[in-house]
């Protein structure tokens, strides 16, 4: 057993889990200024949405990878899996790096995804180890804010680092954040205790993945989950082609992106007071049910002077829809795993993929019917919102048990 001092423990703890977290959407923003240069590369048209599979096809690996590590903690521990994962994202991001084609850079990138899974899953089921109810959901929303400070600054950073250095550099820094990561993560403490862990088998992985699609408020809030995320995914991946292509506004493209990503971290902050205050339960309805209002706005607007309305318009409208989207995606997922703590591997990963996948594909349809306006955003956002209240209005009847 490693000393204490060796052992990361309170807010070190929360520190190391909160970067890990916030080292999968690095992976995911620095990208975003590259796509002209990818672009420019591989021989795509200026406009091609051809380069959001570099989203898309790491967040396809994300929705994969959870079932490679949650069974195998749920019977080992947390912290071997983790750290293959690691391993496996510096590697996947070395091999981008040098790849000399488009096919071999999204392949890097499903590979990379497929590792940073592990940061993503492992990490929540670290946090339901220690934590349960309101006090889990206040833990879980002041991690998502640090996590979404990330996108304020990626995006200018990977701008600058273009700047002075090949673009293949936002896959240099990714990998050397790995590295360090993997050294730093050696001080986690194992929180899966030897009496809790369950035989990796077939059978127990059968039992385990029908316990959670069976359970009406964890499957209810992971659908809800599914299509919210999928709004975020449609956000990250067709932001920079709205800025560019429809107002013209590519160099000022980070700015505006970050200015966003303040809003959704400020939301996840207030989301971390209210909670305790009002429950999961009260909380998710309120805020799906405001979703609901925002989202018909947006679409309204999005539809004035011919799907191209004033951009300023434009953006305070969908700066009130994407972060109430954000704040309910953590809250369903904490609701969703409340009930299982028995299982937290296993459970983390299974709505890890279902959520992650679904909302990668869903967000890859959305982006491919961009028609140089913002109609078909705003439509997908306010049908994306409208399934996840629905869900999340099933998760909370009176029939479900009660969200502690």
């Amino acid at each position: 057993m490693s000393s204490r001092s060796s052992v990361a423990t309170g807010r070190e703890f929360i520190a190391l889990i909160t970067v890990l977290m916030g080292s999968v959407a690095l992976s995911i923003d620095l990208m975003l200024p590259a796509f002209p240069e990818m672009r420019r590369e591989f021989g795509m048209s200026p406009d091609s949405t051809q380069v959001t599979w570099i989203v898309t096809a790491y967040f396809l690996g994300l929705a994969i990878g959870p079932w490679l590590y949650g069974p195998a903690s749920d019977r080992h521990g947390r912290r071997a899996p983790l750290f293959i994962g690691l391993l496996l994202s510096v590697v996947a991001a070395l091999a981008a790096s040098i790849a000399p084609s488009w096919g071999w850079v999204i392949a890097a990138r499903f590979c990379w995804g497929l590792g940073a899974a592990a940061a993503r899953s492992l990490s929540v089921a670290m946090i339901r180890d220690r934590y349960e109810g309101t006090l889990m959901a206040q833990l879980m929303s002041r991690m998502v804010a640090v996590f979404l400070l990330v996108p304020i600054l990626a995006p200018s950073l990977g701008a600058g680092l273009i700047s002075i250095a090949p673009w293949r550099v936002v896959f240099w820094l990714p990998a050397a954040i790995g590295v360090i990561l993997f050294f730093w993560s050696k001080r986690l403490p194992e929180t899966l205790s030897l009496d809790m862990r369950r035989p990796f088998t077939w059978v127990a992985v059968g039992n385990a993945t029908k316990e959670v699609l069976t359970h009406r408020q964890t499957i209810s809030f992971t659908i809800a989950m599914t299509f919210l995320f999928a709004i975020m995914t449609t956000y990250l991946a067709g932001s920079e082609v709205i800025v560019e292509d429809v107002y013209g506004y590519g160099p000022w493209f980070p700015v505006i992106f970050g200015s966003l990503a303040i809003l959704l971290a400020i939301n996840s902050l207030n989301n971390a007071r209210i909670v305790q205050r009002l429950g999961i339960n009260t909380l998710v309805r309120r805020s799906a049910w405001v979703g609901m209002g925002t989202s018909a706005m947006l679409v309204v607007i999005g539809f004035t002077q011919h799907g191209r309305p004033n951009f300023w318009l434009f953006f305070i409208a969908l700066a009130l829809v994407v972060p109430i989207a954000q704040g309910l995606v953590s809250n369903c997922n904490t609701a969703a795993m409340i009930p299982m703590p028995h299982i937290a591997g296993t459970a983390s990963a299974i709505i890890s993929t279902i959520s992650t996948a679904g909302a990668a594909l869903l967000g890859s349809v959305a982006t491919s019917q961009f028609d140089g306006t913002v109609r078909p955003l705003v439509i997908i956002i306010a049908l994306f919102i409208s399934v996840g209240t629905a869900a999340i209005m099933i998760g909370t009847s009176d029939r479900t048990p009660v969200v502690v």
